[in-house]
C-alpha cells in the first residue's frame, strides 16, 4: 500500500511544475494581449493617416 501513496505523491510531485509553468504562461499571454491592445490603440490614427495619404497619392498620380 505504501508504494501506491509513493506513486501517487511522485505523479503529484511532477505535475506541479507542470501547474506552475502554465500558471505563468497564462499570466504572461494576459500580459502580452493587453500589449497588444495598447499598441494596436497607438497605432490606429498613424494607420488612418498612412492610408489617407497613400489614397492621395494615388489620386495625384492618377
Amino acid at each position: 500500500m505504501i508504494w501506491t501513496y509513493a506513486a501517487v505523491g511522485v505523479a503529484v510531485a511532477g505535475l506541479v511544475p507542470l501547474v506552475v509553468l502554465g500558471v505563468r504562461v497564462v499570466a504572461a499571454m494576459r500580459g502580452l494581449a493587453s500589449e497588444i491592445e495598447r499598441a494596436t490603440t497607438r497605432l490606429e490614427p498613424v494607420q488612418a493617416r498612412l492610408n489617407a495619404a497613400v489614397a492621395a497619392s494615388r489620386r495625384r498620380e492618377g
